[in-house]
């Protein structure tokens, strides 16, 4: 009996030994690693009065351009640990922490730099993503976490007017016709961060959600067109009779050369209604401050022109017009705003550590019913700069560099100018000089 036994407790062995053998060469690492990557703005800039300020000189809302972000010293790393294994599955582990965005304090060596908690060290996403997982097959992804998911900004406005920010999952799939489509839930609490008697920390919370679909990659029209739609939701707890507890929004983005010529661009048009006002696919905490009857189409193009060896051109067209929301113009809930911007920024290689670069825009802002004090409803807001761009690679996009700079601000109504961060009582216009450093990687 015992005789018999060997043989059967063997090949049982064997079985087991191949088996765990076979499972342990599938989940073999065959690279594994860190990857660094970040970003740097560092802005030295001072007013007439020599002074360092808190403006951004309108830039978030489409009326100015040009290097006029308020933050000081803004810095970014992204942290990606990226794992292979043998049987083809991959694994991302990213994290990304911020430092001094918004931020516009020139601070010294005294020690600990805050007593208050405004702009530190910040983790701003956190996620893990499970890449061609056998079960859901080659070319897919889940996710999940913190994340800024899918975003778009204007090249000279800087404003991202596509993401979703904030905790979530999703699912992803890279098609065999080259296209990319994909499902993701995510969600914000619009009071995190605030302590107010309207915004509780640990009372009824308010917490936005939005259910992201989308199909990228669609070759047509001698481009590639992405789309996108989000359903949108909010708990019900604390909100005001008019308040948005859903929305909705879309968008179409084109993606070519510069519009025919060498180079390339980005047009995007966007729709949306309650909490899908802001531009329609721009999801956040932001997302919960709109009325039920909210809606605002929103439309922008921009891109870098290569016009020559020497010279390139940035331009930037962007269209918002946002109605029936409560922004206190009219106190009813009925409130409009248009705004339209153009932008330009051509410079010039004069080699390839140094080029010029100037920068103008020009934009105007429709304001429906009380007008804000100003004397006419339609407001204009003029940007010109000059900079001398010293670089390590002279292209548009080339980085780092240091840009000393001069910039001209200026609107067509006096009492618009403090809405910008004009300082000077009874001006309309103000200089603004400063160096640039700045760093990609």
């Amino acid at each position: 009996m015992k005789h018999k036994l060997v043989p059967v407790a063997a090949a049982l062995l064997t079985a087991l030994t191949s088996y765990n053998v076979a499972a342990e060469s599938a989940t073999d690492i065959l690279t594994d690693g860190w990857e660094v990557h970040g970003y740097g703005s560092m802005n030295f800039r001072f007013n007439e009065d020599l002074q360092s300020f808190d403006s951004e000189l309108g830039k978030p809302d489409y009326r100015t351009a040009g290097t006029s972000g308020k933050s000081a010293n803004q810095i970014e790393f992204v942290l990606k640990k990226h794992t292979e294994f043998a049987n083809g599955v991959y694994s991302d582990f990213v994290t990304r922490t911020e430092y001094g965005n918004g931020d516009s304090f020139y601070y010294t060596s005294s020690g600990a730099e805050k007593a208050n908690t405004k702009a530190q060290l910040e983790i701003k996403e956190a996620y893990v993503a499970l890449g061609n997982l056998p079960y859901l097959g080659e070319g897919t992804e889940i996710w999940a976490g913190r994340r800024f998911l899918n975003r778009a900004a204007g090249i000279l406005t800087g404003e991202f007017w596509k993401q979703s920010s904030g905790m979530g999952a999703g699912f992803e799939m890279n098609l065999d016709s080259g296209h990319k489509t994909g499902i993701a839930i995510v969600a914000a609490d619009p009071e995190a961060g605030f302590a107010s008697e309207d915004r509780p920390v640990d009372g009824e919370r308010t917490t936005v959600s939005s259910l992201d679909l989308y199909y990228y990659g669609v070759k047509a029209l001698g481009g590639s067109f992405d789309f996108d739609a989000k359903l949108m939701t909010r708990a019900d707890e604390a909100l005001a009779p008019n308040d948005a507890d859903s929305g909705f929004g879309v968008s179409v983005t084109y993606n070519r050369d510069y519009y025919g010529l060498d180079g390339w661009s980005q047009t995007a048009i966007a729709y949306g209604e309650g909490l899908g006002t802001n531009r329609g696919v721009n999801f956040g905490g932001w997302s919960g401050a709109w009325l039920e009857d909210s809606k605002s189409l929103f439309f922008t193009t921009y891109g870098v022109l290569n016009i020559s060896d020497n010279w390139q051109m940035g331009t930037e067209l962007t269209y918002w017009a946002p109605k029936d929301m409560d922004w206190g113009l009219t106190g009813n809930g009925t409130d409009e705003v248009t705004r339209y911007i153009f932008a330009a920024r051509p410079t010039y290689k004069v080699n390839d550590n140094f080029r010029w670069e100037f920068t103008g825009s020009w934009a105007v802002e429709d304001l429906n019913g009380n007008q804000w004090g100003r004397k006419d409803s339609a407001t204009d807001f003029y940007t010109l700069e000059a900079a001398s761009v010293f670089t390590v690679n002279a292209d548009y996009f080339g980085r780092p560099q240091l840009k000393p700079y001069v910039t001209w601000v200026g609107t067509s109504d006096e009492a618009a100018a403090g809405a910008i961060g004009i300082t000077e009582a009874g001006e309309k216009d103000q200089f603004v000089f400063g160096v640039h450093a700045e760093i990609w990687f």
